[in-house]
């Protein structure tokens, strides 16, 4: 090998190797995921439901996923730099399994607990602790009220606004969003409600649980079949 050939060898080996790329599988319901990448604890405008659910590793995704809602964070706040949000629970770091929720295991899916306000219309902490099961044990009414608080819908409707149009601009758009129905109709009476109505398909069937305290969204991407993934790990082993 010549002297330029070796230098050229020598420089490419000092360069940093490209993260693998993340890579889903089945379904949510049935599914695993290679390359998952972890949400940001927290941000500018957006935290992480619980510390613990971090440290556990019981918040990666997709890497189209993770850039979505990164960038969606980073839109809502130049429209809208008083609010604040929390995501919860997103799946494991190889997908699969992910109790107590029946979905959840390719790195596609992502809950978002509500934004809300107190009585006085003012950005609020929604609690989310051991003792409510880290906010999935809230319940809101039917006008999206829990004692002094009250579901934000103009925060909610356009972090989802621009939830959509980040997840197309990174090949993972919105397949799906999971909301109370009744919450859904206030929705749609925000600014974005028109955008919402058009754009964004929400489950029109009931859930097995309320989704009143979180919106539960699926992004499409193009997975593998789960098949390919056990053939994989059958090789590996």
């Amino acid at each position: 090998m010549s002297a330029s050939g070796a230098s050229l060898v020598f420089a490419l080996c000092l360069l940093p190797l490209a993260a693998n790329a993340s890579t889903c599988y089945g379904t949510t319901s049935a599914g695993r995921l290679d390359g998952g990448v972890q949400l940001p604890s927290n941000g500018r405008n957006f935290g992480s439901y619980s510390s613990l659910g971090n440290t556990l590793g019981r918040t990666y995704v997709h890497q189209h996923v993770r850039d979505a809602v990164v960038d969606a964070y980073a839109a809502v706040y130049q429209s809208m730099p008083a609010k604040r949000f929390v995501y919860g629970e997103t799946g494991l770091a190889g997908g699969g399994k992910f109790a107590p929720h029946r979905t959840h295991q390719n790195g596609t899916s992502v809950d978002f607990m509500v934004p809300v306000m107190d009585r006085q219309g003012r950005t609020a902490s929604l609690p989310t602790n051991a003792l409510n099961k880290f906010g999935y044990a809230l319940e809101f009414d039917a006008k999206g009220e829990l004692d002094h608080l009250r579901i934000d819908f103009d925060a909610l409707g356009e972090h989802l606004y621009q939830l959509a149009e980040a997840a197309k601009t990174h090949g993972a758009p919105i397949r799906r969003v999971i909301f109370q129905k009744e919450l859904v109709t206030r929705l749609y009476q925000t600014r974005r409600g028109d955008y919402l109505r058009k754009s964004v398909v929400f489950m029109k069937a009931t859930p097995w649980i309320r989704h009143d305290e979180h919106y539960h969204v699926d992004f499409s991407l193009p997975c593998q079949p789960l098949a390919r993934y056990k053939a994989k790990a059958k090789h590996a082993s």
